[in-house]
């Protein structure tokens, strides 16, 4: 959990892990992520600038739902099962690993994931970078931030996932990531 000077938690629902990988397993991510069919973000004919894959199942935004997608690859296992672990979770239950690039001058706007998915659960790779939070308070927004270091672990579950949107601003140097996913009760099996 990401906590204050006083071990109160920043924002409910938020915890991180330091060092779920090692530097050596950042390496071999990275290249495996690179070497993976990465194609430009997609959302309703916006073409955004980061590029990414799904194994297990993927968000067709242009369809509005999702839908399956290659397997989970047996590289991605030991990873998996860590995610899982950070999240309290059976490993199974993570049914979509989502790998991203974000080149230099990439982010990503502000959003929720979509409602089919539950948990989240990341592996920040190559740059530092902040991750965002908001959430309305009349005509304002109530604000607050999560650095996501090379090599941590997060996971968004509760408050952090239903009542706050996130985002990560455009990126000066190359960062990759790898997002888990749990269906929500209504999602397709």
């Amino acid at each position: 959990m990401m906590f204050d000077l006083f071990d109160t938690p920043v924002l409910p629902g938020l915890a991180v892990r330091p060092d779920i990988i090692d530097p050596a397993e950042e390496r071999m991510l990275i290249r495996r992520i690179d070497e993976s069919d990465l194609t430009p973000f997609r959302f309703q004919g916006w073409t955004g600038k980061r590029l990414t894959t799904s194994f297990g199942w993927s968000y067709d935004f242009e369809v509005g739902r999702p839908i399956k997608a290659a397997p989970i690859p047996d590289w991605l296992a030991p990873f998996r099962e860590r995610a899982a672990m950070l999240a309290g979770l059976a490993p199974e239950l993570l049914i979509q690993a989502l790998l991203i690039r974000y080149d230099p001058g990439a982010g990503i706007g502000w959003h929720r994931d979509r409602p089919v998915y539950a948990h989240i659960v990341g592996i920040s790779l190559g740059a530092a970078a902040t991750m965002r939070f908001r959430r309305r308070k009349g005509e304002s927004f109530v604000r607050a931030a999560m650095p996501l270091e090379p090599r941590a672990g997060y996971h968004i579950s509760g408050p952090a996932r239903y009542d706050w949107e996130h985002s990560i601003a455009e990126m000066e140097m190359a960062r990759w990531s790898i997002t888990f996913r749990s269906f929500s009760g209504s999602a397709p099996r």
